[in-house]
C-alpha cells in the first residue's frame, strides 16, 4: 500500500509539471496586444483633430478610429483563420500565393482596376475598402523565400540553380513595385527575402553580390528620381529654409514634435503638431505623435515592445530549426525580420535617422491592408510556435 502511495504521489508530482507549458508564447502575445491597443489609442488621438480642417471636414471626428477598429476586427478574423492552417499547408501554398500576389501587383497598374492616389497606383478598390497588394506580397515573398530555401537546400552554393532564380524573382517583384511606385515596400520585401536565404545557407559570395546589386539599385533609383533625390538632400539638412518648407516639411515637424515631448510628453491628446502641422500624423508619422504626447518614455516603451516581438520571433525560429523544421523556422525568422526592418525604417524616418519614406509603423499606424497582413503574419508565427510546443510534448503536427 505504501509503494502504491509512493507511485501515485510521484505521478501526481510530475503531471502538473507536464501541463504547465502554454500553447502560445505569452510574452509575444502580450507585446502584440499592447502595441495594438496603444496604436488604436494613438490613431484616435492623432486623427481626432483632422475633421476641423477642410480636407476631412465631412469625415467626422471618429472616422479614422472607427475604420481602424474595423480593420483590426478584419485582421483578427483573418489571423484566426491563418492560425488554424498547419505550416505544411503554408509550404504547399507558397508558390501559388506568390504568383497570385504578383498578379495583383500587375493588376493595380491596369487602368480601371488600380486606384491612383497622389500619382501612385498601389490600391485595388473593394467597395468601401481599398486593398494594397504590396502588403500581401510581403507575406507571399516571405513564404516563397522560405520554401525556395528548403527546396534548393542542396543547390544554395550553386550560382545557376541556387542564386539566379531568387534574384530573378526579386527583380520581377521590384519592377512591379517600382512602377507603382512603392520603394518602401520593395526595401522591406528584399530585406525579408535576403535575410531568409542568408539564414538558409546561401553561398557568401553570392549573398554579397545580391546584396550589393540591390543596394546599387536603390541608390541608382534615388539618384535618377528628382523627388527622391530632393528627399535625400532634405534629410541631410532639414532645417534649411528651402527644405523645411519643402521636401523636409514632414521631417522638420516630426522633430519638433519629438522635441516638445521631452522626457514624459505633453500629455495624451495634447499634441500640437497633429493639428494640421504634421501631415499624415496618424499613418507614417504616428511615432512623432507618440513622442510628443508620451515623451521619451513612450517612445522607449514602443521600441521595447517591438524588440520583444522581434526577439521572440527569432527564438521561435531557432527552436523550429533545432527540431529540423527548416521551413517553419525560416518563416518565423522572416516574420521577425519583417517587423524589425519595417519598424526600424518607420522610427528612423520619424527620428531623422533615415530619409523620409512612406512606410507605416506595424501594428500601430492607421491603415487597412497593412494592419490586416501584420496580424495574419503574426498568426503564422504563433502557429509555428504552437507546433513547436506540440512536438516538445511528444505530439504530432
Amino acid at each position: 500500500m505504501s509503494l502504491f502511495t509512493e507511485l501515485t504521489g510521484s505521478l501526481n508530482a510530475v503531471r502538473p509539471g507536464r501541463t504547465k507549458m502554454r500553447n502560445y508564447d505569452l510574452a509575444l502575445v502580450l507585446a502584440v496586444s499592447t502595441l495594438l491597443l496603444l496604436g488604436a489609442l494613438m490613431v484616435y488621438s492623432a486623427s481626432i483633430g483632422l475633421a476641423d480642417g477642410p480636407r476631412y471636414a465631412s469625415y467626422g471626428k471618429y472616422y479614422f478610429v472607427i475604420r481602424h477598429g474595423a480593420f483590426l476586427a478584419i485582421g483578427l478574423v483573418g489571423a484566426a483563420v491563418c492560425y488554424t492552417i498547419p505550416t505544411r499547408v503554408w509550404q504547399r501554398c507558397a508558390i501559388p500565393l506568390f504568383a497570385f500576389a504578383m498578379f495583383l501587383l500587375a493588376a493595380v497598374l491596369v487602368p480601371g482596376i488600380g486606384r491612383e492616389v497622389n500619382g501612385a497606383h498601389r490600391w485595388i478598390p473593394l467597395g468601401p475598402l481599398n486593398f494594397q497588394p504590396s502588403e500581401l506580397m510581403k507575406l507571399a515573398a516571405l513564404l516563397y523565400a522560405a520554401d525556395y530555401t528548403v527546396r534548393k537546400q542542396e543547390h544554395m552554393q550553386n550560382f545557376a540553380r541556387g542564386f539566379l532564380p531568387m534574384a530573378f524573382a526579386l527583380c520581377a517583384v521590384g519592377m512591379l513595385l517600382l512602377l507603382e511606385p512603392d520603394l518602401g515596400a520593395f526595401m522591406v520585401i528584399v530585406a525579408i527575402a535576403i535575410g531568409i536565404i542568408f539564414i538558409g545557407g546561401i553561398n557568401g559570395a553570392y549573398f554579397s553580390a545580391l546584396l550589393g546589386m540591390m543596394l546599387t539599385t536603390f541608390f541608382v533609383l534615388i539618384w535618377i528620381s528628382p523627388w527622391r533625390r530632393a528627399r535625400l538632400f532634405a534629410y541631410l539638412d532639414p532645417w534649411n529654409d528651402a527644405n523645411a518648407y519643402g521636401s523636409a516639411y514632414q521631417l522638420s515637424h516630426s522633430l519638433i514634435a519629438l522635441g516638445r515631448g521631452e522626457w514624459f510628453g505633453v500629455g495624451l491628446g495634447a499634441s500640437v503638431e497633429k493639428l494640421h502641422y504634421l501631415p499624415e500624423a496618424h499613418t507614417d508619422f504616428l511615432m512623432a505623435v507618440v513622442g510628443e504626447e508620451l515623451g521619451f518614455v513612450g517612445v522607449f516603451a514602443v521600441v521595447t515592445l517591438f524588440a520583444i516581438v522581434v526577439s521572440r520571433g527569432f527564438e521561435i525560429g531557432r527552436q523550429a530549426i533545432a527540431m529540423e523544421r527548416t521551413f517553419s523556422g525560416l518563416v518565423a525568422n522572416g516574420v521577425a525580420m519583417w517587423f524589425g526592418v519595417q519598424a526600424f525604417i518607420n522610427m528612423g524616418v520619424c527620428l531623422g535617422l533615415l530619409p523620409t519614406k512612406g512606410l507605416t509603423l506595424p501594428l500601430m499606424s492607421y491603415g487597412g491592408s497593412g494592419i490586416v497582413m501584420n496580424l495574419c503574419a503574426l498568426a503564422v508565427l504563433l502557429r509555428v510556435d504552437y507546433e513547436n510546443r506540440v512536438l516538445m510534448r511528444g505530439g504530432r503536427v
